[in-house]
């Protein structure tokens, strides 16, 4: 017999007792789950748009972006990359053909793999922008992504 109070009760008390000796927990719940829901790369871009869309005064552009899948390999191969220099590079985005190249391994169900998308899209929504240095844009895109993954309790 535990006493006079219900065992639910009890069950409680131990929980809370356990996490105050442990320290402080914290539960974070992902704000915006429908980004794990997507069924294709597509249905995540429109997860995506709409982030970018209350959370930044990028314009959406008229026309989404092409999406690739590419290896590592083909990456290395393209010419006058300005994320080639950066370490290991997991997307890169060209304005000319208007085309995000998304690096495999590259899978849109984890978080990390899918918020590379998020920062190449907005270097698509930075695309007639004046920028006086290729590193500014590329800061702006990733904030964007720190703040998408900090928002679900991630780091980058």
């Amino acid at each position: 017999m535990l006493g006079p109070f219900p065992a639910s009760l009890w069950l409680v008390a131990l929980i809370m007792c356990t996490g105050s000796a442990l320290g402080e927990t914290t539960i974070r719940l992902d704000p915006e789950p429908e980004w794990r829901n997507a069924e294709s790369i597509s249905e995540l871009v429109a997860v995506f748009d709409t982030w970018l869309d209350e959370n930044t005064d990028l314009q959406r552009p008229d026309t989404s972006p092409e999406i690739r899948l590419i290896s590592g390999a083909f990456a290395a191969s393209l010419q006058g990359s300005p994320a080639s220099a950066f370490g290991r590079t997991r997307g890169l985005f060209d304005p000319d053909s208007f085309t995000i190249y998304l690096i495999l391994p590259w899978d849109r169900k984890n978080p990390h793999d899918a918020s590379v998308l998020l920062h190449e899209l907005a270097h698509a929504r930075q695309v007639g922008r004046h920028y006086y240095c290729p590193g500014a844009q590329e800061e702006a895109a990733y904030r964007l992504q720190d703040e998408w993954l900090r928002e679900r309790g991630l780091e980058a």
